[in-house]
């Protein structure tokens, strides 16, 4: 594995000469949070951060995307034919990712690209992004990755792992596309057995400060069914409000709406992300709703989250521990205890 190490003050050479050749997504402050933005100064990236508010999967799955366009003008040959709008597709840099949200990435890949159907816009920006990682040596209290089986510095779904440390950055490729961006950073040197010691000690002690909380192996066991007709579901959904702000917030969340939006004789077609904490989402056009109670929707995130995806895809959990939906839920909900109790209720008593 290549690595380099590359001093603080060397940095924004080596980035700027990315960004001639690639459009480099970063952190940047706004407000009193983060979040991931295009820059277009090597001197403005700020990796001092401990984690965007809003997850980087909107890079590439947009909040609101314009999908096509249209005509309804009388005469126009081309009414009523859509026309697939222009997207920005080309190569970029994620630079500062955490490495929960790179891995969520790699957990949404299942639902828009499979074999019988595959989503163009998510592959084509999937495989033109390089992932450069940020190893989180101070989580947040509210993180909890090394229960859902990832870690601080897990670096499976990244294409470079970076370390931040006193003097610079530790660099080590993950990917052959890791390998090719590192090959071009003259700035760097190749890494010494101090920093290396360094960064392990940094790793190990983040790891050390996230212990498991639960354990996730029960859950492949018992049956659906009788995980869906717990009776705690009662009580976890008492506080829920429904307003969303979980799943808005969630990385490995994928719902989305399509709606046409029409003024005069021209129309677009738009992709918006939706959530299943909504009474609307599941509406049927008869008019009947299966999860018209908040207790069913309430049910359906977390079931969903640390059963159904398990058991489909065998690569779950369906979370990667990032924390966002604890820090931000309005009524304190925690994902974690919630975890917690899903297991506890698989473990038959002695």
């Amino acid at each position: 594995m290549l690595k380099i190490f590359v001093p603080k003050d060397k940095m924004p050479r080596w980035i700027g000469r990315i960004m001639d050749g690639a459009r480099v997504f970063a952190p940047v402050k706004e407000g009193d949070g983060y979040r991931f933005r295009l820059v277009t100064r090597p001197d403005k990236l700020d990796f001092s951060y401990q984690n965007t508010r809003l997850s980087p999967k909107e890079l590439v799955h947009p909040p609101a995307e314009a999908m096509f366009s249209y005509s309804l003008k009388k005469g126009d040959p081309k009414a009523g034919i859509l026309e697939e709008i222009p997207k920005a597709l080309g190569t970029r840099v994620v630079m500062g990712i955490r490495p929960c949200d790179a891995k969520a990435f790699q957990l949404v890949d299942v639902n828009f690209v499979t074999d019988q159907y595959m989503d163009p816009w998510w592959q084509r920006r999937r495989q033109n992004t390089v992932l450069v990682g940020l190893g989180c040596h101070e989580p947040c209290s509210t993180c909890f990755c090394t229960s859902v089986g990832s870690g601080p510095f897990d670096a499976g779904a990244l294409d470079v792992l970076m370390t931040d440390l006193p003097e610079g950055y530790l660099l080590e490729a993950v990917t052959e596309a890791g390998r090719a961006l590192l090959a071009d950073a003259p700035e760097g040197a190749p890494a010494s057995d101090t920093v290396l010691t360094e960064a392990r000690f940094l790793a190990q002690q983040a790891e050390k400060a996230l212990p498991r909380l639960f354990m996730l192996d029960p859950l492949r066991e018992k049956a659906m069914t009788a995980l869906f007709q717990e009776a705690f579901w009662e009580e976890v959904q008492f506080a829920c409000i429904n307003c969303g702000t979980c799943t808005f917030l969630c990385p490995t969340c994928w719902c989305f709406d399509i709606q046409d939006e029409v003024h005069q004789q021209e129309g677009v077609r738009l992709r918006l992300w939706d959530s299943c904490m909504f009474p609307l989402f599941t509406l049927h056009g008869s008019g009947h709703n299966p999860r018209n109670q908040k207790l069913q929707r309430v049910r359906q995130r977390f079931m969903h989250k640390f059963k159904y995806y398990v058991d489909k895809y065998g690569n779950g959990p369906a979370c990667v521990g990032c924390g966002r939906c604890v820090q931000y839920c309005p009524v304190n909900i925690d994902i974690r205890r919630v975890a917690a109790m899903m297991t506890a209720s698989c473990v038959c008593p002695t």
